[in-house]
């Protein structure tokens, strides 16, 4: 069952915390190289406060979440919820490290176990970005940038998996991300919703993450949604306190 709390917290990130808000204007450019000018949030540490409801076939829990991150470096969250209470979660640059304290047993995850589970490419940048809101992969001149009457779409590629990032013309926020592996058909559709402005920033505050990927021959459905109801762009360094006592077992 923990290898469900693993695919929350990595694709919850990966995901979740973003959001547009028509009350925020800027209209973006298109450049000769095919690129947009997509606003990214910047950042050197974080901190937050936020509901997740998570629902697959098997689980329906929701959470409270207290989430800190240091750029480029480390995103620590504290969960407390029914069957999940005293859990906590580091993702740096190498893993996902889980500890359960009510069980006493913890669980590591790396990077490439979890991409090969879903044939979508999880690493901490990535996972870092989509927390912000960002693009998940740096935009270039090999991109492609179609017009619609509501979005530009920035198609991009990486290895087998196609990437749509629907951009708000008025905002030029992200608005939604589609993501699907051409093999596997494995795909990651990210909703953000609820722009809030966060020490001058255009910061996400919800998102809705929708996950089709095959397991046991099988095609399944997760359905994640995170709230924030507390954002902070930190100026001073925090802390992310993470040990593991002897006596637990690694799972």
């Amino acid at each position: 069952m923990i290898n469900k709390y693993s695919t929350l917290i990595a694709f919850s990130l990966l995901l979740t915390l973003g959001a547009c808000s028509k009350k925020i204007t800027g209209i973006g450019v298109v450049d000769d190289s095919n690129t947009l000018a997509v606003k990214q949030v910047d950042f050197d540490y974080f901190s937050g406060k936020a509901k997740i409801n998570y629902k697959d076939s098997e689980l329906d829990i929701k959470a409270k979440a207290n989430v800190r991150m240091k750029k480029d470096s480390v995103i620590w969250i504290a969960f407390s919820a029914v069957g999940i209470q005293g859990a906590r979660c580091l993702i740096n640059k190498d893993s996902v490290t889980i500890v359960n304290l009510f069980k006493k047993e913890y669980y590591v995850y790396e990077y490439d176990s979890l991409s090969k589970q879903f044939n979508i490419n999880i690493d901490f940048e990535s996972i870092q970005s989509a927390a912000m809101g960002n693009l998940v992969q740096v935009n270039g001149k090999e991109d492609n940038v179609e017009k619609t009457d509501d979005f530009f779409i920035l198609k991009q590629n990486s290895g087998s998996v196609v990437i749509d990032n629907f951009v708000n013309p008025q905002t030029m926020k992200v608005e939604r991300v589609h993501m699907i592996e051409n093999e596997s058909k494995n795909s990651a559709t990210i909703n953000y919703y609820d722009f809030q402005m966060v020490e001058n920033q255009a910061f996400p505050f919800s998102a809705v993450i929708s996950l089709f990927y095959k397991a046991d021959n099988k095609t399944l459905n997760t359905l994640i949604e995170f709230e924030y109801n507390k954002a902070e762009i930190e100026d001073k360094e925090l802390r992310f306190p993470f040990n593991i006592p002897k006596k637990y077992v690694r799972r």
